[in-house]
Parts: structure tokens; C-alpha cells; sequence
């Protein structure tokens, strides 16, 4: 089945959006050929029709690149593949969350917990912190509109994290009595 031209300009506008990401993302040591731009804009054509959206504009792509490209869990090794999976994450979440958080507002916690919490690892992003995060917002959360999206998950957070203070007095009580 031949593509209407409006998609086909569309995919080509992405595709230029996203090359033009290179001119910020070259200085963390990130770049895309032409032939992964245009597997990204493609996952993302891909990924819009699977979950049931229409982007009009240009697209979150080269959003999520410009966000994520200074982070210190990917490199040129992983760059494509991580940018495809987070599209994908993003999609999936702004429908979890019934449009009732903006893009940037996402994006800012998504970044955020894929450095702090995450330690780059995108399947708890996505199942822990996301979904926690998504049935807060469904459930009438507000706090991320003050926040613009950061540090909004510890508020959410059901999990204790590790404190030294209290890693110290079970060492005490351990070896000390």
C-alpha cells in the first residue's frame, strides 16, 4: 500500500528534526547517520499507530533526544536503541496518564528517574516508576504542575531506600550487640 503524500512529508519533517539533533547532541559524543534517524522516526511512526495517537508539529522526538542526550547511561553504543524504547515509554505513559500531564512535564520525569533512581535501566523506568507515577496522576495527582515534573517520584515512592543511618545501627545491632 503506496503512503499519502501528507505522510510522507510528515516522516521526512521528522527525519530533518532529528538529524538537526546532532548539532546539540555531538558534544556528549552522540550521533545518528541517516539510516538510524530514520529507523527512530520510523519506531515512531510504528510506535503512535500502536498506541492509538496522532502527533501534529514536531513530534516528541527530538525532545527526548535534546533531554536525554547528557545522560551518563547512554553512549554512541546505545544511543538508537535507548531513544526507540524510550518513544515508545513516553507513548505508552501519556496514554497511561490520560493526557493529563504535558509532554515536558514527562519528559523532565522521566529524565530525572532514569538518572537517580533508574541507574539507566529502562524496564524500571518503565514498570516501577512510570506505572507508580501514572496510577498517582489518574488518581487526581496534581503535584507535578507546580514541579514542572521534577522530584515528583519520592513523594510517590512506596519503596524505602537505602539510609545510611539506618544501614549504620543494623550493622551495630549485627556485630556490636
Amino acid at each position: 500500500m503506496e503512503k499519502n503524500w501528507m505522510d510522507l512529508f510528515q516522516q521526512q519533517s521528522q527525519l530533518t528534526k532529528v538529524l538537526e539533533t546532532n548539532q546539540v547532541t555531538e558534544k556528549y559524543g552522540l550521533s545518528l547517520s541517516s539510516q538510524e534517524a530514520e529507523l527512530i522516526v520510523s519506531e515512531r511512526a510504528y510506535t503512535l499507530k500502536a498506541e492509538g495517537r496522532v502527533e501534529f508539529g514536531s513530534g516528541i522526538t527530538s525532545q527526548i533526544i535534546e533531554e536525554f542526550c547528557d545522560s551518563s547511561y547512554i553512549d554512541q553504543n546505545n544511543y538508537v536503541d535507548t531513544i526507540i524504547r524510550l518513544q515508545e515509554i513516553f507513548y505508552m505513559y501519556k496514554n497511561e496518564m490520560l493526557d493529563e500531564i504535558t509532554d515536558e512535564e514527562l519528559l523532565h520525569f522521566m529524565k530525572e528517574q532514569f538518572e537517580t533512581l533508574c541507574f539507566g535501566d529502562l524496564d524500571y523506568l518503565e514498570g516501577t516508576c512510570l506505572n507508580n507515577f501514572a496510577q498517582a496522576i489518574r488518581a487526581g495527582y496534581q503535584g507535578h504542575r507546580a514541579s514542572g515534573g521534577y522530584g515528583e517520584y519520592f513523594q510517590l515512592d512506596e519503596v524505602k531506600r537505602w539510609d545510611y543511618d539506618l544501614y549504620y545501627e543494623t550493622l551495630k545491632e549485627l556485630f556490636w550487640g
